[in-house]
């Protein structure tokens, strides 16, 4: 980041009054303690070389005790581990990579290659999406997503592949992914691409080979010179009813009402931001009246917005934050989860990081662990990378580039239900059965 860029962002957050609530980590204390003493470390899990590992899954049904993770290859060489590791978490304390699976001729291909992961059922089965980048140059840049079926899990034996999503719709790869079970019914995924508009595509079609058919809509970006979206997550609202989608991108941030998806409606932008040209992760709580968003640059706090102005038409445009966190102002914090009111953060360097919005205003640290546990000589974007969380039972997982899969427990997490915190029961995690509507309103 340039000193401009620095210093808007260090001026936009005095003028909030907000430098003075990035909590300090309670591990500066002690130099030699790697995390708080209400996070437990269940698990470590080295994967493989520094560099290979992405972004994490794990499957809720605690019948089905599974974790993914995607690998890759950073920079230009060739060959490596580039596809998914399976990893069984029935004993959390003994995980197991159980299954690897890579890209056939994987000495051919350019570029990362796995990056996303999530998982979707559909008609009683239990599937895993991986997406993928590869550059021109070698083969398969037209290829966004690999499903595979992992129902038969844990014999291995029955772990398949059994679609692709390919062709020149998908030219560069899908950087991110989201799975979601529509209001209509639907399972759908929606794609991060090259072009100006993230792509919905009907996982149903896809599985049932209708691969002409099944992208159903795409999301645009808004503005003359939108270029692409980099991340995004799509939720049920239930006051409203609405399908809607978040988005990061061009310009700062977008919510859409997509509940008919052929006709996505605008309802919020966030731009003109104060140290932001480009929306990273954004995310809302369960009842959309605030959001969490990331920039992906050094220095960059998560800020939090507050969209009620905008939802009850006193505005259309946000650009002022209500708060901002960050683990260490020097760094950078990546991904996060949003289980009301923790927000669960791989913060890069920084490893695992909770923080609590309990008053959105001023969010502060309440747990954190270092996963890197490596030195600072690779620049900041090096570390945790994803993480995710069980709501059954509040098991906490982290995929970290260099040191590979963690699991922890947080002190008086043992599950999460929005409803326990006044919310609806909304969450990443999807009901596939039963929809959203009976989700953010049940207990099961």
């Amino acid at each position: 980041m340039g000193m401009k860029s620095a210093v808007a962002v260090a001026a936009a957050m005095a003028s909030l009054g907000i430098l003075s609530t990035a909590s300090a980590l309670p591990a500066q204390e002690d130099a030699e303690k790697r995390g708080s003493d209400n996070i437990e470390v269940i698990s470590h899990l080295p994967l493989g070389a520094p560099g290979s590992v992405s972004d994490i899954e794990v499957e809720q049904d605690m019948d089905r005790p599974f974790a993914y993770i995607g690998r890759e290859v950073l920079g230009q060489a060739a060959g490596g581990d580039r596809g998914i590791d399976v990893i069984d978490i029935a004993d959390p304390a003994d995980p197991k990579v159980i299954h690897r699976w890579r890209i056939e001729d994987g000495d051919l291909h350019v570029g990362a290659g796995g990056k996303d992961i999530k998982a979707f059922s559909w008609n009683g089965k239990h599937y895993v999406i991986l997406s993928v980048q590869f550059r021109q140059g070698g083969p398969d840049y037209d290829l966004g997503a690999i499903i595979f079926d992992v129902t038969g899990l844990p014999d291995v034996s029955t772990f398949k592949e059994v679609a692709r999503i390919q062709g020149p719709e998908e030219l560069g790869g899908f950087h991110n992914i989201f799975t979601y079970r529509h209001s209509n019914g639907r399972a759908l995924l929606f794609a991060t691409t090259t072009t100006p508009n993230a792509h919905v595509y009907d996982l149903g079609y896809v599985l049932e080979g209708r691969s002409d058919e099944a992208l159903v809509a795409r999301v645009p970006v808004p503005g003359e010179n939108a270029q692409s979206y980099h991340d995004f997550y799509t939720g049920y609202h239930a006051d409203s009813q609405q399908d809607r989608f978040y988005g990061g991108g061009t310009g700062g941030y977008y919510v859409f009402d997509v509940t008919d998806l052929e006709n996505p409606e605008l309802l919020v932008s966030l731009t003109g931001i104060s140290g932001i040209e480009w929306g990273h992760t954004f995310t809302p709580s369960p009842d959309g009246r605030y959001v969490i968003s990331e920039a992906e640059y050094q220095y960059a706090p998560l800020r939090m917005f507050d969209l009620k102005p905008a939802l009850d038409g006193e505005v259309s445009n946000i650009r002022t934050p209500i708060s901002a966190w960050t683990a260490n102002w020097e760094h950078l914090v990546h991904n996060h989860e949003v289980r009301w009111p923790f927000v669960f953060v791989s913060g890069y360097l920084d490893g695992l990081q909770v923080f609590s919005m309990q008053d959105p205003k001023k969010p502060r640290t309440i747990a954190h662990y270092d996963t890197y546990l490596e030195g600072e000589d690779d620049g900041v974007m090096n570390g945790a990378w994803g993480t995710d969380v069980r709501n059954e039972d509040g098991l906490i997982v982290v995929s970290d580039m260099v040191t590979g899969f963690w699991a922890f427990r947080m002190e008086g997490f043992k599950g999460w239900n929005g409803l326990d915190w006044g919310q609806p029961n909304i969450s990443s995690v999807q009901d596939w059965e039963n929809g959203p509507e009976y989700q953010a309103r049940s207990r099961n």
